[in-house]
């Protein structure tokens, strides 16, 4: 009886896992783990590449 069990939960745990992998549940695995170490005040675009600013603008921030 418990071996007939067994095979029943392992084919569902084995079918469960190929479906997680098909529907892309493992696709990025580091993306999240680096995503809520960054900063969001930080700009994303270093300051050489961003468009030119308003002399006024750079008065004030200086």
């Amino acid at each position: 009886m418990l071996i007939p069990m067994a095979v029943v939960i392992m084919v569902i745990a084995v079918g469960a896992f190929i479906w997680t992998v098909k529907s892309g549940q493992y696709d990025d695995m580091e993306g999240p783990a680096h995503r809520i170490l960054m900063d969001d005040d930080d700009p994303m675009i270093p300051r050489s590449a961003r468009p030119r600013e308003d002399k006024d603008d750079l008065k004030d921030q200086g």
